[in-house]
């Protein structure tokens, strides 16, 4: 099985991406199935061609991509991408959409065809804290997401979703009270996101409750 795997360079005034670092840390294969790596820009009008460029060059089984969620305290695996651009700071070509549709020709919204249930629960079995997410914002994660998911439904038989990551300890050092996981923590939680996302290639997800009140 291919899977290919993407992560953001640096954004926001941060100078690291726990998101890209990730990536240089996984090995090639995992469990077998090839791993394909690819680091993206944090840019709306750029990374769609790349992404898609890559899929159609590679073709593969399992889309997973990876962002920098500041602030948040788990792994949040991504329910659903909405089709809308609306950015509260630039891009890293300064680019600033607001109320934009991503696509014309797509859905309103695509819901993640990775198995989301049971992604949270390995990755709590392995002592990694996780949930699941139901926004993935409206800056460029949630356009790769929505992209990821659309290219998946043009070219079929592609499982895609979207995957949030904390800051790293190094870049909460000014951020007082902000949470942060360990880059190897990360690293181990994506592994297990990549084998679990495999083995569960074409069959049905775990039923469990995940979902929040507000």
């Amino acid at each position: 099985m291919k899977i290919l795997i993407t992560g953001f360079d640096a954004f926001g005034g941060e100078k690291i991406n726990p998101a890209s670092l990730i990536l240089d840390r996984l090995p090639d294969k995992i469990n077998g199935n090839k791993i394909e790596k690819l680091t993206i820009p944090t840019a709306f009008f750029r990374v769609a061609d790349l992404i898609e460029r890559k899929i159609v060059d590679l073709r593969p089984d399992i889309v997973i991509s990876l962002g920098q969620a500041g602030g948040r305290s788990d792994i949040t695996v991504e329910r659903v991408a909405i089709n809308i651009a609306d950015a509260s700071i630039a891009d890293n070509d300064g680019k600033k959409p607001i109320d934009e549709k991503i696509r014309w020709d797509g859905e309103n919204a695509y819901f993640s065809t990775l198995p989301i249930k049971a992604l949270v629960e390995n990755l709590r079995k392995n002592n990694i804290p996780a949930s699941v997410s139901n926004s993935a914002g409206t800056f460029v994660c949630n356009f790769v997401m929505y992209n990821d998911l659309y290219f998946a439904s043009k070219y079929k038989n592609i499982s895609a979703g979207f995957i949030h990551v904390p800051y790293l300890p190094a870049q909460v050092i000014d951020k007082k009270g902000m949470a942060s996981m360990s880059l190897d923590e990360m690293v181990r939680a994506v592994e297990i996101i990549i084998k679990t996302s495999a083995d569960y290639k074409d069959k049905e997800d775990l039923k469990r409750a995940e979902g929040r009140i507000c």
